[in-house]
């Protein structure tokens, strides 16, 4: 069976290419796509060869895992499914994270159409969902899962570093739960996608130290972008019994002192992947519209342009934030 797809070559080496995908089995289902959300970092950090799989740094001697089919997200409505699955039909509209090919360092990826993809790996969207909202959930999830895990009493103060989409999903999770959260990032232009309830800070216009001041009651720090200085900065702010949430990237930085968290009984919290349990919250939170996902779609690219859309990503000159492939024909695509 073949299909098309977006497909790393090399380092920084990007091409929309026709693979070979299996043919689905009884468990399996087949999606034509709609769309696919780009997940910046991880994706980035592949395309980089900084990272030879999901949470192994590149060392001296790896032998960087190309060519991969790019992604881990999208939404597209069933062609077909397999005789055991019973709980979709062709036809549903659906969210799904990793499908199956073949010939890659990578045995799955998201970038693929059409897309065979094991029943436990798909979603079906609420009825009238705007599909395009959907098409980065386990991303979305991932935002969701950092603004869960910490202990929030009403009121708490939630400090989030990072603005980009994680960052953004973490805030508007601890928010729903009543923090009072503030966003340190470094982009004024997506600093402004925030909810107006959530405050920022732009740490290239003023030094931290600036908004920690005398403060002694950061109940929740949450770093999305391996950003150890900017915790340890704000660790003597934090009160005790706190936590530490990390999910950034740290690559060969990840290092975290046991003791050093012990005085303030800081509790570190370590999130990756994602769950059934936290996709069904997260798809009932975009549904209820308390995870706002469209006002971060700054782009939509067609799929066979897919080069353009890390060309944008890689150069950084441009202002971005979610980028979104269209795979669905006589769409239009170019900013949102």
């Amino acid at each position: 069976m073949r299909a098309e797809a977006v497909v790393f070559t090399g380092v920084r080496q990007v091409c929309y290419m026709e693979v070979d995908v299996p043919e689905p089995g009884p468990e399996d289902v087949v999606i034509d796509l709609e769309y696919s959300w780009i997940s910046n970092g991880t994706e980035s950090s592949f395309l980089y060869g900084e990272r030879i799989s999901g949470e192994q740094v590149t060392r001296p001697g790896d032998v960087l895992p190309f060519p991969q089919v790019a992604g881990y997200q999208k939404v597209g409505i069933i062609r077909s499914v397999g005789e055991q699955v019973t709980d979709l039909v062709p036809g549903d509209r659906v969210f799904a994270s990793i499908s199956r090919v073949n010939g890659m360092k990578f045995d799955s990826g998201g970038h693929i159409n059409p897309s065979v993809t094991h029943a436990s790996q798909v979603w079906k969207l609420p009825a009238n969902a705007e599909p395009i909202a959907y098409s980065g959930a386990v991303l979305t999830q991932v935002g969701y899962n950092c603004g869960t895990r910490p202990a929030v009493t009403p009121g708490d103060i939630a400090v989030v570093i990072g603005d980009g989409m994680v960052g953004q999903w973490a805030a508007q999770t601890l928010a729903h739960r009543g923090a009072n959260v503030t966003v340190l990032g470094r982009h004024d232009q997506r600093l402004a996608l925030l909810p107006s309830s959530i405050g920022s800070f732009n740490l290239k216009r003023q030094a931290l130290a600036d908004w920690i001041g005398d403060r002694t009651d950061i109940a929740v720090v949450v770093d999305t972008v391996g950003a150890m200085d900017t915790f340890r900065e704000l660790k003597p702010a934090m009160k005790l019994n706190s936590h530490l949430v990390s999910a950034g990237f740290l690559g060969t930085e990840g290092m975290v002192d046991i003791q050093e968290l012990r005085a303030q009984e800081i509790t570190l919290h370590s999130p990756s992947g994602w769950t059934k349990q936290r996709m069904d919250d997260t798809i009932i939170g975009i549904r209820d519209g308390w995870l706002q996902t469209l006002p971060l779609i700054t782009h939509r690219i067609k799929a066979e342009d897919a080069e353009q859309a890390w060309n944008i990503i890689m150069g950084k000159s441009d202002f971005f934030l979610g980028i979104v492939l269209e795979w669905s024909k006589g769409k239009e695509s170019g900013e949102a």
